[in-house]
C-alpha cells in the first residue's frame, strides 16, 4: 500500500510540476468556461462538475453508425467493452479499469444498475430515444452524488422539451453479415414528439430481430421490443412536472463458450419502469432550488439451460426483482460566492429468485456540497455523503471527496480531484445459492474500499481545436472477485488490493473547407494509458498480473466530413493484449475500422449506412467468444413535421 499511495502522490507532483510550463503559453480569449450552470438542477440541465466530463449529443450519435449503445460507448470515447458476441449478448465496458458492476448508469438521473448483480442491460435502450449521454470519470460523483459510483457515471438521457408542432420519425435499417447472412438483423424504430405552449410530449417503440449468424457461430438469434413514453407539464412559478415509462421484452438465445455450434440457453427479459419528478426551481425564495423523484422498476429473467456433455441435465432459474427509488436534491445559492448542494435518496428492492430465495433491502445516503468560490477563477468543491444498506457487514460509509477548478483563463481549466471510492455488495455476491457445480455467493463479504485521485487541464486553443488531459490513480481494497476454488466451481472472495495508475488523452479539430460540397472536416483523436496490478494472493507490483479485460493501450480516431445534407465518418479503434480471469489466457492486440455515412434526401427522408470491421478482423471481446467479422447497415429515416 505505501508504495501505490507513494506513486500516486509522484504522479499528482509531476503533473503541478508541469502545469507552469503549460499555462504561461495560453491565450486569454475565450469564455465558455462558466462553471455553475443553472438551467435545471441533475435530472436534466447539465451542471459541470471539477471532474473529467464527456458528452456526447444526439448529433453525433445518428453520424455514429453504431448499432447499440455500447458499441456507441466505444467508437465515440474509447471506452472497452467486454462482450459476449453480436447485438443481445451479455456486454459491459471499463471504465477506468473497474466493469459496469461498478460503474454507476443512471436513465434521467436515476439508477438503473441491477441489484442483483450490479450489472446494467445495454440492450433495453435504444439509440434512437436518447437525447444525449452524460460520462462523468473517476469516483464519488458529486454532480449526480449517487452510491457506487467507483469507476465514474454514465448518465442517459432521454427526457426532452419538445417545440409546438408534432414531429414525426421512423427508422428501419437491416445489418447483413459479410455475405453468410444478408438479412441478419433487422432493426425498426418509431417516434412521436408533440409540443404546445407548456406542455411537451414524447414516445418511442421499437423492434429487433437479430439472427446473430457468422462463422463459427449459429442459434444465437435474439428478439426484442420496447417502448418509452415521456411528458413534460409546466406549473406555475417555473416548475416542471416529468412523467415517464418505459418497458423492454427480449427474448434472446445465449451459445456457450465450449459449445458455440450446439444447441443454445435461452433468456427471457422483461423489464418495467415507472418515474415521476418534480423541478421547482424557487422554493420559499428566489436562491434556493430543489428536485424531487420517485421511481419504480420491475424485472424479471427466465434462464433455461440446455444438455451439455459438461451438464447432461437441464436447468432453469428466474429472478423476480422490484425497486423503488426515492431522490430528493436541493441546490442553494446562498451568495455570489457560496452555492450549496444537498440531497438524500433511498432505495428498497425486494428480489425473489429460484436461486437466491427472497431477500430485500434498504439502501441510500445523504450528501452535502459545498461549491466555494473564492475569487473568480478558482472555485473548491468539498463534499461529503453517509452512505448505508440492511444486508452485509459494514453497513454504514461515510465518502467524502475534494474537488478543484482553476480558471487559468478564459480558454484553459485545470481540475483536481481526491476521492474516496465506495461499493457495497450486490445479491448474487452475498446469497448466490449452490447452482449445482458447488459455486456459491458469501455472506461475509465486505464492501469494496478504495481512493482515488486525478488531476487534468482542458485548454481550448481556438474556438475550433481543443485538447483534453488527464492523469489518475486509484486503489482499490476488499475488491469482491469470484475465483474457482474447483472445478467449475466458484466463491466470491475480497481480493487483497488493486491499483490503477492512468493518463486518458483526446484532441479535436473543426476545420471549414470548401472542397466541392464538404463544408467541414472534424478530425478527433484520442490515447488512454492504463496500468493495472491485481495484488491478491502475494502478489506485488513486479508480479504485473493485470485487471482482466483492462488493455495497457487504447487508441482510437475519428474523421468527419460533414456537407449541408450530410457526412461521412471513419472511425478506427485499437486496443493492446488483455487478459482473461485467468491470467494465463491472453486475448491479443486488435484494430477495428469503421465507416458511417448519412445523407439527407429532401426535407423528409435520411439514408444512412454503415461498414463495421472493415477489415474483417478475427478477435475476442471476451476470452473464448468470438466477435463478428465485416458487416454492412442500411437504413432510412424519415422526419415529418406538422406545425
Amino acid at each position: 500500500m505505501r508504495l501505490c499511495t507513494s506513486i500516486l502522490h509522484t504522479s499528482m507532483l509531476v503533473l503541478f510540476l508541469l502545469l507552469p510550463a503549460i499555462i504561461n503559453g495560453q491565450n486569454q480569449d475565450n469564455d465558455d468556461y462558466e462553471f455553475v450552470d443553472d438551467e435545471g438542477l441533475t435530472l436534466i440541465g447539465t451542471i459541470q462538475t471539477s471532474q473529467h466530463m464527456t458528452v456526447i449529443e444526439k448529433e453525433e450519435i445518428e453520424n455514429s453508425g453504431a448499432d447499440d449503445l455500447a458499441n456507441l460507448l466505444e467508437d465515440t470515447i474509447g471506452l472497452n467493452i467486454v462482450r459476449y458476441g453480436p447485438y443481445g449478448s451479455k456486454t459491459g465496458i471499463n471504465l477506468r479499469g473497474l466493469d459496469s458492476r461498478r460503474i454507476a448508469f443512471l436513465i434521467d438521473g436515476i439508477p438503473a444498475n441491477s441489484s442483483n448483480d450490479g450489472s446494467f442491460d445495454f440492450n433495453q435502450i435504444d439509440l434512437n430515444s436518447i437525447e444525449r449521454i452524460e460520462v462523468i470519470y473517476g469516483g464519488s460523483d458529486s454532480k449526480n452524488n449517487v452510491s457506487g459510483a467507483m469507476g465514474g457515471v454514465i448518465n442517459i438521457i432521454t427526457v426532452r422539451k419538445n417545440d409546438p408542432g408534432l414531429r414525426l420519425s421512423l427508422s428501419a435499417s437491416n445489418t447483413s453479415a459479410a455475405l453468410d447472412s444478408l438479412f441478419d438483423t433487422q432493426n425498426y424504430s418509431l417516434s412521436a414528439l408533440y409540443g404546445i405552449k407548456g406542455f411537451s410530449f414524447s414516445s418511442n417503440i421499437f423492434f429487433n430481430r437479430a439472427q446473430n449468424y457468422y462463422p463459427n457461430i449459429e442459434n444465437n438469434e435474439v428478439w426484442d421490443t420496447g417502448a418509452g413514453l415521456s411528458f413534460i407539464w409546466e406549473l406555475p412559478e417555473n416548475m416542471k412536472l416529468i412523467a415517464s415509462s418505459n418497458i423492454y421484452y427480449g427474448d434472446k438465445n445465449i451459445p456457450n463458450s465450449w459449445s458455440l455450434t450446439g444447441s443454445p440457453d435461452n433468456q427471457l427479459d422483461f423489464t418495467l419502469g415507472q418515474n415521476l419528478m418534480l423541478d421547482m426551481p424557487r422554493i420559499f425564495i428566489d436562491d434556493l432550488k430543489t428536485e424531487l423523484s420517485l421511481s419504480y422498476h420491475f424485472l424479471r429473467r427466465d434462464y433455461s439451460t440446455q444438455p451439455t456433455i459438461f451438464d447432461p441435465n437441464p436447468d432453469f432459474s428466474r429472478i423476480d426483482q422490484h425497486s423503488i427509488t426515492a431522490i430528493n436534491r436541493w441546490n442553494w445559492y446562498a451568495a455570489d460566492f457560496l452555492t450549496l448542494r444537498s440531497g438524500i435518496d433511498y432505495r428498497f428492492v425486494y428480489l425473489d429468485s429460484t436461486t437466491m430465495d427472497i431477500r430485500s433491502r434498504n439502501d441510500g445516503g445523504i450528501y452535502l456540497t459545498a461549491e466555494y468560490k473564492p475569487s473568480e477563477q478558482i472555485i473548491a468543491i468539498p463534499s461529503v455523503k453517509l452512505v448505508f444498506t440492511s444486508e452485509g457487514s459494514d453497513n454504514i460509509a461515510v465518502i467524502p471527496k475534494l474537488g478543484l477548478l482553476f480558471n487559468v483563463s478564459d480558454s484553459l481549466v485545470i481540475k483536481n480531484n481526491y476521492y474516496r471510492s465506495f461499493k457495497f455488495p450486490d445479491f448474487q455476491d452475498l446469497y448466490w445459492a449452490d447452482d449445482g457445480w458447488g459455486s456459491t455467493g458469501n455472506p461475509d463479504l465486505r464492501p469494496e474500499d478504495g481512493w482515488g485521485a486525478d488531476i487534468g487541464i482542458r485548454w481550448q486553443i481556438t474556438d475550433s481545436m481543443q485538447i483534453e488531459s488527464v492523469i489518475w490513480a486509484q486503489w482499490l481494497k476488499d475488491s469482491i472477485q469470484w475465483f474457482e476454488y474447483a472445478p467449475w466451481s466458484f466463491r466470491p472472495e475480497n481480493v487483497e488490493e488493486a491499483a490503477f495508475f492512468g493518463f486518458d488523452n483526446s484532441f479535436s479539430l473543426e476545420i471549414p473547407v470548401s472542397i466541392g460540397f464538404i463544408e467541414k472536416i472534424v478530425p478527433s483523436i484520442y490515447y488512454n494509458f492504463l496500468l493495472s496490478y491485481m495484488l491478491d494472493e502475494g502478489r506485488t507490483f513486479s508480479s504485473n498480473v493485470r485487471v482482466p479485460y483492462s488493455p495497457v493501450h487504447t487508441i482510437g480516431f475519428s474523421l468527419n466530413f460533414l456537407w449541408k445534407t450530410g457526412s461521412v465518418m471513419l472511425s478506427g479503434n485499437y486496443k493492446s493484449e488483455r487478459i482473461d480471469t485467468n491470467p494465463a489466457n491472453i486475448l491479443p492486440p486488435h484494430f477495428l475500422l469503421n465507416a458511417a455515412v448519412n445523407q439527407r434526401i429532401g426535407d423528409n427522408f435520411v439514408l444512412f449506412g454503415a461498414l463495421r470491421n472493415i477489415l474483417n478482423t478475427s478477435y475476442e471481446s471476451r476470452y473464448n467468444y468470438p466477435m463478428p467479422g465485416f458487416t454492412l447497415t442500411l437504413g432510412l429515416r424519415t422526419n415529418m413535421e406538422i406545425k
